[in-house]
């Protein structure tokens, strides 16, 4: 699959990251570098965005959190766990549905080689 431009460089970025830290580490500790990595390459982007859940119209009082929204175009889950589940694919797809956003990756920083760790996600 060709991936987007917007895709490749996080993905060039995400696998520098793993390069320095390898795996291991908190998740959050991922974020904070990729988030470092993001802003050094002038890619806007957030972190911890809050996702409100609407149910026939009416607001719950539970949020999720996006972990990074890229250009909002672009939904980063990032994963420190052993091996990828289905309920971690199906947490970013739920997100992507959330925000309307048609594109996500999925990236579990505890691999030993990176993109083993990289799922690409398209509505």
């Amino acid at each position: 699959m060709q991936f987007d431009n917007l895709s490749n460089q996080v993905i060039g970025l995400a696998i520098e990251v793993h390069k320095n830290l390898g795996p291991g580490l908190l998740e959050s500790v991922y974020e904070q570098c990729l988030s470092y990595e993001l802003k050094t390459n002038n890619i806007h982007h957030q972190c911890q965005i809050e996702v409100p859940v609407i149910y026939k119209g009416h607001q719950l009082n539970q949020n999720y959190r996006i972990d990074l929204l890229i250009d909002n175009q672009l939904i980063i889950e990032l994963k420190a766990v052993d091996k990828l589940q289905g309920i971690h694919q199906a947490q970013l797809l739920t997100y992507m549905k959330l925000t309307q956003i048609k594109t996500g990756l999925l990236i579990n920083f505890n691999e030993s080689i990176l993109k083993n760790g990289i799922k690409r996600f398209v509505l």
